[in-house]
C-alpha cells in the first residue's frame, strides 16, 4: 500500500506535465498581442497564394483584430462570449479585391468562420476555430519571439 500512493502520485504528475498546455477558458489576454497564420481548413493544408501570402489573424490591444483572408484584408473587433466561451470577429470590414479560383474558396471559409460564433481551442502553438461550417487551424507566428 505504501508503494501504491507514490506510484499514483507520480502517474498524475506525469500526466499533468505531458498535456499540450491547452487553455480551458480562453480570455482576451490569452489572445492579445499574438499573430497566427492559417495552416489548415477542415483538415486540408493551406498553401501560400501566388503572392506568397497565407491567411492570418492578429489580435492587438483592446481586442482589435486584423489580418488577411489570403486575398483581401480585414479589420474588426475580436469577441469572446462570456457565457459560451465562443469567439468571433464583429464589425468586420474587408477590402473587396477580386479573388480567383482557390483564393475565393479560402476567402469565403475564413471570412464566414471568423465572423460567426465559433468554438475556440487554444494551446501554446495553435489556435483552432470551429463551427458547423468549417474548422480553421492557425499556428502561432508572433512577429517577435
Amino acid at each position: 500500500m505504501k508503494k501504491i500512493i507514490p506510484l499514483v502520485s507520480l502517474s498524475l504528475l506525469l500526466a499533468a506535465c505531458s498535456s499540450q498546455d491547452k487553455v480551458s477558458m480562453v480570455t482576451p489576454s490569452d489572445l492579445q498581442h499574438h499573430h497566427w497564420e492559417l495552416s489548415e481548413i477542415d483538415g486540408t493544408p493551406v498553401a501560400e497564394n501566388k503572392f506568397g501570402q497565407v491567411p492570418d489573424i492578429e489580435i492587438g490591444e483592446n481586442m482589435n483584430s486584423h489580418g488577411s483572408t489570403g486575398c483581401n484584408s480585414y479589420r474588426g473587433m475580436a469577441e469572446i462570449n462570456a457565457e459560451t466561451g465562443e469567439f468571433r470577429i464583429s464589425k468586420m470590414a474587408m477590402t473587396m479585391k477580386m479573388c480567383q479560383g482557390d483564393a475565393m474558396t479560402t476567402e469565403r471559409a475564413v471570412a464566414s468562420t471568423l465572423s460567426a460564433w465559433s468554438t475556440i481551442d487554444l494551446n501554446k502553438q495553435s489556435l483552432e476555430l470551429s463551427n458547423d461550417e468549417h474548422t480553421l487551424t492557425f499556428v502561432l507566428k508572433d512577429w517577435v519571439q
